[in-house]
């Protein structure tokens, strides 16, 4: 069984040997500090790790088996923001546990995890206190020494980890206490990676993939690169049912999708669309999970907005059920997405696309006279389908076609912002342009499934013989935000579709 807590903490090193040789500096007084608190010595000996080629340390995870001390056990750190961290924990055993294997596959894929280096500390151990005795933070001064075959480092480091539900200005205090003491936060943003620096097996550094050259490749291969990763840090995320996980997984999946098909100028189709295809099944795979999500969002909320009055026998009871019978079907089905060779494969095949891009003539020039092209190319199909589905009638069709309006108008949205960093201001505008357009549209089609789904709600209440009033009255509702919406698309398309920042990209 696997522990998780969120990891709030600032890691400090001695600037001078001076400070060093006074050691750390009295806290008491310190913001809310009132007491600290002597816990005593404790001898840690953690193992790390890794694939051969360093592929945790490079994104930032910490993957390590430690005996000593009260939490010895398997620990998975995985990054949240700077000083901040999720920590996993699972008992001790010979073998990586399989929970944290899952968790690590997408970095991992085939590679072997293999011990990298062994770090030995001796941790003295105080508890910074208020007034009332309660607990506002861990201080920790590591005494540590690192090994790595032959090859050997040792360094003092001291730690504050906060409690729960402390706020982070403490840490703020704390710094500027020791920086009068002759402390400095550390330039290393964990042990692993300090002990990897000094013995001289440091990850190599990832390739900056910002489009400094100014070269149309370039900036799509950084846009590619930057979903790439966003793919791979979010599957953890999903298998640990984090909220929104599913929803950045499937965007940046999509992204990625559109972007290949966006920049075909750019990169080879012959490679790309193959992998376009993959991107595809990955996104509709994890959509049976989010669109569930979504939905139920959705009509809880609408149920919320009803009076009382309006709900007619057990409603929620009734979402509740019908929620968990979907829930767990789609859950397991985009878990076992991830899981499978194919999603694997997906992510060899992308990796491999970004190690040798097969670039096309037109990613040599410059980015301000190709990538225009490209977004002008996705608006004149976003307006092509708008202006198809304005001209149907009400009904069926007319719903069809929106829902095709919509997945242009993400595309064309995608397609500008991956141009902003090349193309700035004018792509910027754009892409809010499109993004109006989208938001309309998915409320529209948003409406559609959930007129679908309060549908088959009211015909299982009536069938286990509840009042399905409730489920009409909303059905109702959300047909006359549909009309809504479709009345409101000409005026909003009219300004999304103004010549000026169309004109502007050059």
């Amino acid at each position: 069984m696997a522990d998780t807590k969120r990891e709030i903490e600032r890691k400090f090193e001695f600037s001078r040997a001076k400070s060093a040789r006074l050691g750390v500096p009295d806290l008491t007084g310190t913001a809310a500090i009132a007491a600290v608190r002597d816990q005593g010595t404790v001898d840690l000996d953690a193992v790390y790790y890794d694939t051969p080629d360093q592929r945790l340390a490079a994104d930032g995870l910490t993957l390590r088996r430690r005996t000593g001390g009260a939490d010895a056990g398997w620990h998975l750190k995985l990054p949240v923001s700077p000083g901040v961290r999720d920590e996993i924990g699972v008992a001790l055993s010979d073998t990586v546990p399989r929970p944290l294997a899952a968790l690590l596959r997408s970095r991992v894929r085939g590679a072997a995890l293999e011990p990298q280096v062994r770090l030995l500390s001796s941790r003295r151990v105080s508890h910074l206190l208020d007034a009332d005795g309660a607990l506002l933070a861990e201080l920790s001064t590591d005494a540590v020494r690192a090994e790595r075959g032959e090859a050997t480092a040792a360094w003092t480091e001291v730690e504050v980890e906060l409690a729960d539900g402390v706020d982070p200005g403490l840490l703020d205090a704390v710094e500027k206490t020791f920086r009068k003491a002759g402390l400095k936060v550390c330039d290393a943003p964990s042990k692993l990676a300090r002990a990897l620096a000094e013995t001289g097996t440091a990850p190599p550094a990832r390739p900056a993939g910002d489009g400094s050259d100014g070269t149309a490749g370039a900036y799509v291969l950084a846009y590619l690169r930057e979903q790439r990763d966003a793919l791979i840090a979010q599957d953890p995320a999903v298998r640990r049912d984090l909220p929104d996980s599913v929803h950045r997984m499937r965007v940046a999946t999509r992204r990625l999708r559109s972007a290949l098909k966006t920049y075909r100028t750019v990169l080879d189709r012959t490679v790309t669309d193959p992998l376009g295809e993959e991107l595809r099944w990955l996104a509709a795979e994890l959509g049976v999970d989010r669109d569930q999500e979504v939905l139920l969002e959705r009509l809880q909320t609408r149920l919320d907005e009803l009076p009382r009055t309006l709900l007619l026998g057990p409603v929620r009871g009734r979402l509740r059920t019908w929620n968990a019978t979907r829930r767990s079907g789609s859950r397991r089905r985009a878990l076992a997405a991830l899981d499978s060779p194919r999603h694997l494969a997906l992510l060899d095949s992308v990796d491999a696309l970004l190690d040798e891009p097969p670039l096309r003539k037109a990613a040599r020039g410059r980015a301000e006279r190709v990538l225009p092209r490209a977004v002008l190319r996705d608006y004149e199909r976003l307006a092509g389908r708008v202006a198809a589905a304005l001209a149907l009638a009400e009904g069926h069709e007319r719903d069809l076609a929106l829902h095709e309006a919509r997945k242009a108008a993400k595309r064309a949205r995608y397609a500008a912002e991956a141009a902003t960093p090349a193309l700035g201001k004018p792509a910027k505008r754009l892409a809010k342009a499109m993004k109006k357009v989208q938001s309309l549209l998915g409320d529209h089609q948003d409406s559609v499934v959930a007129r679908d789904a309060l549908l088959g709600l009211a015909v299982q209440a009536a069938g286990a013989g509840e009042s399905a009033f409730t489920w009409g009255v909303l059905y109702a509702h959300e047909e006359a935000l549909a009309a809504r919406r479709e009345q409101e698309l000409p005026d909003i398309w009219a300004k999304a579709s103004e010549p000026g920042p169309r004109a502007a990209l050059g």
